[in-house]
């Protein structure tokens, strides 16, 4: 007489599994996540294969056990057949934002356009990353709101010695008005991105100027330069 299981499984009941192996179970919760053996593989770190192997053959184990259970939101206890409820036991993981926070940290951008510090061109893809830092570290450079920050590298050595090839630059864009002279900004110009000292003049436009005295100075005139934010602090190696 075969039983229909699948009203027990509807309302939670753990239906014995002691006769699935460690293949079968690891494939069981691939299937539960929705999950790709690729999916999987790149999740702990290993190859395809193995993860199919551990499928085929799975009596072998995998030193990676534990990495596979926390992936599939199970424990290793359940993959090897010491237990039959995948959730028993199974803490999920803090979130990097629920650590972040129990931390006091905030989040800010980085962006992968690369600001020049002569000029590089705007119309590229721009990509950002999220990292976190202590709030009080950011106020020693600015004020505003994390989400107003971003970092984002420097090319070139037009502003060097002041600014170097590859520094990692703190950019505060809530500042978009030219109301000091002679501090450091990100700006757009002539469809260029990049990072120069800027003087306003009399007249209404502005010096464009180079820390290095190799590179010549510009001028720019209403409309043709726009403020992406200002240079706040400088980040680099030693």
């Amino acid at each position: 007489m075969s039983i229909d299981i699948s009203n027990y499984e509807s309302i939670g009941v753990v239906i014995p599994c002691l006769s699935m192996g460690l293949g079968e179970r690891l494939q069981k919760q691939l299937d539960a996540e929705g999950m790709s053996q690729a999916e999987l593989a790149r999740r702990v770190g290993i190859s395809q294969p193995s993860i199919n192997h551990l499928i085929k053959r799975g009596s072998g184990g995998s030193a990676h056990l534990h990495k596979i259970a926390r992936a599939l939101n199970t424990t290793p206890e359940y993959l090897t057949g010491e237990t039959d409820n995948p959730t028993a036991d199974f803490v999920p993981a803090p979130s990097t934002d629920k650590v972040a926070k129990d931390l006091g940290l905030v989040p800010v951008r980085e962006i992968d356009l690369t600001l020049g510090l002569g000029a590089s061109y705007l119309d590229v893809p721009v990509t950002e990353t999220i990292h976190h830092f202590p709030r009080e570290w950011l106020r020693l450079y600015t004020k505003s709101p994390p989400e107003h920050l971003l970092f984002a590298q420097g090319v070139g050595d037009s502003m060097e010695p002041t600014i170097r090839d590859f520094d990692l630059l703190l950019i505060d864009c809530s500042q978009r008005t030219l109301n000091m002279s002679d501090k450091i900004w990100a700006i757009a110009y002539g469809e260029c991105g990049a990072v120069k000292r800027l003087r306003p003049l009399p007249d209404g436009s502005v010096s464009i100027l180079s820390d290095n005295p190799n590179v010549p100075d510009a001028t720019a005139y209403d409309g043709e330069m726009h403020l992406l934010g200002r240079v706040v602090a400088v980040v680099r190696k030693m």
